[in-house]
């Protein structure tokens, strides 16, 4: 199951890791889909058994970054952001960027639905990988590879999304609860340059409500407005 040279630095290059034994990087690269083609000497090779490890070197490194990171926090928003962070959508967009989806080993059947792009075989590919250099370097390894591919980049452009609270979420589940329709939103006004616009949003919630917010983004207005909307309808913790 060796990987060719060329394709082996170019990937080396991308992840900024180079293995020590390569095997480890084509087994986090090898579906369950391509082994029946390989031959039955080459059972169980498949990455599963990495992408199970991976998962947890995942949560404590990302577990880890987000205390340092975050030191005022409680457990309950360090629960949610180490949730956002580690989902599948956010793995699969890391792996994209590594490009990890063209140096899959997949089955033809895969190959053919296009499973080099499917979300769920980059995620479980990315968390191969972790597991990977975590076996064939060390805990050290695998937080400076995942810092450098995931955290530092959502910390920085997220910090404040990370640990600020979803409305949003807060008011459907609200409405939900009383049995009424999901809340709708429109932009009612835009103001200022575009580099420097202001949205104001409103939103009309179920049993008539209609509450308004403004921010720098429609994202941020819907926020504030859905903050606006709980305080009227007297939900806790608004």
């Amino acid at each position: 199951m060796a990987m060719a040279a060329s394709t082996l630095a170019d990937l080396e290059a991308a992840l900024g890791y180079q293995f020590r034994e390569p095997r480890w990087l084509a087994r986090a690269l090898t579906h369950s889909s391509t082994l029946p083609e390989l031959g039955p000497e080459h059972s169980g090779q498949d990455n599963e058994r990495l992408e199970f490890l991976g998962d947890a070197v995942l949560e404590l490194i990302v577990s880890e970054e987000l205390v340092r990171a975050f030191p005022d926090w409680g457990e309950g928003p360090l629960s949610k952001s180490r949730a956002r962070l580690v989902n599948a959508g956010s793995l699969a967009e890391a792996a994209q960027r590594l490009e990890l989806g063209k140096h899959l080993r997949l089955g033809r059947g895969e190959e053919k639905t296009g499973g080099r792009s499917k979300p769920a075989l980059l995620a479980d590919a990315y968390e191969a990988i972790v597991a990977a250099i975590y076996l064939d370097s060390g805990l050290d390894a695998a937080r400076a590879f995942v810092r450098r591919s995931l955290v530092e980049e959502a910390i920085a452009r997220e910090s404040e999304r990370l640990g600020r609270p979803d409305h949003k979420s807060a008011l459907q589940e609200f409405l939900q609860a009383r049995g009424l329709a999901q809340a709708s939103y429109r932009v009612v006004e835009e103001i200022g340059p575009d580099h420097r616009k202001t949205f104001r949003v409103e939103v009309r919630t179920g049993d008539g409500v209609t509450a308004s917010g403004a921010g720098a983004n429609k994202k941020e207005a819907e926020q504030s407005a859905a903050r606006a909307a709980l305080k009227l309808l007297g939900a806790a913790g608004s």
